[in-house]
């Protein structure tokens, strides 16, 4: 899908307002949803380390764990989501 980030600087655009779905942090989200693709997140959790650095924890649900190997793919998804949004997460399911 095609998504714009507009900056907080958008009234140079000729823009009124900024609408929510082309915020920074919408377009992420909506691009992490398209990242897992037929698996839903069950859960985020943000990681913040002593050092200061984000690591974005995606918690994906349990009853998808075993169709299509997507936990060979959760390694893949974080690469991907990486390339996309220059942040880092981990993609897991639930500990039972």
């Amino acid at each position: 899908a095609n998504r714009t980030i507009l900056d907080k600087n958008f009234r140079r655009k000729g823009l009124q307002v900024r609408p929510r779905s082309r915020t920074l942090t919408s377009v992420h989200e909506a691009m992490l949803e398209d990242v897992v693709g037929p698996t839903e997140i069950f859960g985020k959790r943000t990681r913040i380390g002593v050092d200061g650095s984000k690591l974005l924890k995606v918690v994906l649900d349990p009853k998808d764990k075993d169709k299509e190997n997507v936990e060979t793919k959760l390694a893949t998804y974080a690469a991907v989501y990486k390339k996309l949004t220059n942040k880092e997460a981990v993609f897991q399911f639930p500990e039972v």
